[in-house]
């Protein structure tokens, strides 16, 4: 599954957009550089999601948007991306889609 699917999905599962999600994210204080394992715990405790989905957007939430490894961007794996930069403003006004 490529970054972009597990934010989507976690769209889907919560109603919120990813940018909404590292907002609330920032409220609770967990900014740029903070470490993972709170930030995954925080968001399975409090949206309910699995570890594999919490990691995903705890990495963007840590290191920002720009984490797709450039090996998977445009290629034709199942973990592929159109971009090496995520769309957090939500599925629905993805240019890439």
């Amino acid at each position: 599954m490529s970054y972009q699917a597990y934010l989507d999905t976690i769209e889907q599962k919560t109603g919120l957009t990813p940018r909404q999600l590292i907002d609330a994210a920032r409220e609770q204080g967990f900014e740029e550089g903070a470490k993972v394992g709170p930030i995954v715990a925080w968001l399975k405790a409090e949206y309910g999601l699995g570890h594999g989905h919490a990691n995903a957007l705890a990495q963007v939430i840590s290191k920002g948007p720009k984490i797709v490894p450039a090996k998977h961007v445009g290629s034709d794996g199942s973990h592929r991306d159109a971009s090496d930069t995520l769309w957090l403003d939500g599925a629905a006004t993805n240019p890439n889609r």
